[in-house]
């Protein structure tokens, strides 16, 4: 019964060391993990842009005129 208690005792503090050093490694590296993800949304995104302002005639063409001013209320 000792062996057995004994076994659980190690593997649950082999378990807790996993657990800790494993918190510790993302906490160390968090800025290079940042940075990879950042890389990879970048990536896709630029990888869809092309796509979607491949023509001309996607993108709208500014107004040679304008209409007038609107009226703003008069504050009191």
């Amino acid at each position: 019964m000792q062996k057995v208690i004994n076994v659980l005792a190690i593997s649950s503090f082999v378990i807790s060391g996993a657990v800790v050093g494993s918190g510790i490694f993302v906490y160390v590296n968090r800025a290079s993990i940042l940075d990879g993800i950042k890389s990879k949304v970048m990536e896709s995104v630029t990888g869809s842009l092309p796509d979607v302002l491949s023509g001309e005639d996607m993108l709208p063409s500014l107004p040679d005129t304008t209409g007038p001013v609107l009226p703003f209320r008069e504050i009191k």
